[in-house]
């Protein structure tokens, strides 16, 4: 029984290693969620506006005030003219955001494509609306555009393409070199780009980030998600942001109205405040972040791992092979969870074909602590592979 895109659909990778970090009291830097609770503010707000504010059904579009503030954002961060009015829509997180785009723009037989390694609901969404993936893989380390391969994925029945920058599980972020090819390319063959942009506000080195959406010719043509939880580090919210123009818009929330209809106003009343009065949240997280960062890659090279660069995002990759591990991604990140207690994400699970099996992401957003003793387990985890191995040969 049921749709077979779920039906057939395997327990996700995520709840695989969550569960097995529970059981066995791993430390777990699987899956992406921060240690630190969010701004102090923010939360005071959302807790303040549930007890003495409006708490039934706020406009489907989302609270004016919060769409207000999400276009003064955009405009004073990224130089982007929205009307908040006509361009922008308040969701359930941006995997509510993701399936709006999909189900509104996606008709039966229409080719969509895709990045790989990718999110993990991007597939089973696209195709649940009726679309057929194309694939388009990108290379690490520098997960670089390549116009042969882009090219070669597009077709006359092609209508959408999804770009995630930066982008999960990669830390990468589309340099403008890429970000003008994928414009040329959408320009040249009418193509509408859904930008998964959560990520926007976790980069480092003083990184700003440029949406496909201000590229020339590209306005009119983009879908820009975000999202609150990233932005403000409260995972748990589920809210997300729509950006397009008016007849895209439409649309959009056309499909919103059918899927969660609207978003706690109370939610929507703090990140309201959060985008127009907590800006130095925003110099603080990136900065924090970093640290964390830098002194779990630093950690892990004076172990002997090899760690790729990590310009955004919550996660590391280490690769395993130049790490003097041969045990494939998954095989070792579910000893390492069973047998060292630690628990990553083999980059395997963010493909659907010609997956590397060589690479595993970490996620860096945790205390000190954490860190470090997830360094020293991984370490273990490492050994106890090469032993295995060298026994069973």
């Amino acid at each position: 029984m049921g749709h077979p895109v779920y039906r057939d659909m395997p327990t996700t990778i995520f709840e695989e290693m969550s569960g097995l970090a529970r059981a066995h009291g791993a430390v777990n830097l699987g899956q992406g969620f921060p240690d630190d609770p969010g701004p102090l503010g923010v939360r005071a707000k959302a807790a303040e506006a549930v007890l003495d504010g409006y708490n039934q059904y706020p406009p489907m579009s989302g609270l004016p005030e919060l769409r207000q503030a999400i276009a003064g954002h955009y405009g004073r961060r990224q130089d982007l003219d929205l009307d908040w009015s006509t361009e922008v829509t308040v969701t359930s997180g941006a995997t509510e955001a993701l399936a709006s785009a999909f189900f509104a723009l996606i008709q039966p037989g229409d080719e969509v494509v895709v990045f790989q390694p990718f999110y993990d609901a991007y597939l089973p969404l696209i195709r649940r609306a009726g679309g057929i993936v194309r694939l388009v893989t990108l290379q690490p380390p520098h997960w670089r555009l390549d116009r042969a391969a882009l090219e070669a994925a597009i077709g006359p029945k092609t209508r959408l393409l999804v770009l995630n920058n930066p982008n999960n599980p990669a830390g990468a972020v589309s340099p403008a070199e890429d970000l003008a090819l994928l414009a040329e390319v959408c320009i040249a063959h009418d193509l509408i780009a859904v930008c998964d942009e959560v990520w926007e506000q976790v980069t480092f080195e003083g990184r700003g980030h440029q949406p496909l959406m201000a590229l020339p010719g590209m306005r009119e043509r983009t879908v820009k998600i975000g999202s609150a939880g990233k932005m403000f580090g409260l995972t748990g919210w589920k809210v997300g942001f729509l950006c397009a123009t008016p007849a895209l818009t439409q649309a959009l929330a056309r499909a919103h109205q059918f899927l969660t209809f609207t978003t706690p106003p109370n939610l929507q009343v703090a990140v309201a405040w959060g985008l127009n009065e907590d800006a130095d949240w925003f110099t603080a997280m990136p900065a924090d972040l970093q640290r964390s960062r830098d002194r779990l890659g630093a950690s892990l090279s004076a172990a002997g791992f090899s760690v790729l660069a990590a310009p955004a995002t919550y996660f590391l990759i280490v690769d395993l092979a130049a790490s003097g591990v041969t045990e494939g991604d998954r095989a070792f990140c579910l000893r390492a969870v069973t047998q060292a207690g630690v628990a990553a994400i083999p980059v395997s699970a963010f493909y659907e074909t010609d997956a590397p099996s060589h690479l595993i992401r970490l996620c860096f957003a945790k205390q000190d602590e954490v860190l470090d003793e997830a360094v020293r387990r991984l370490s273990h985890a490492r050994d106890l592979s090469r032993a295995a191995l060298s026994v069973s040969t």
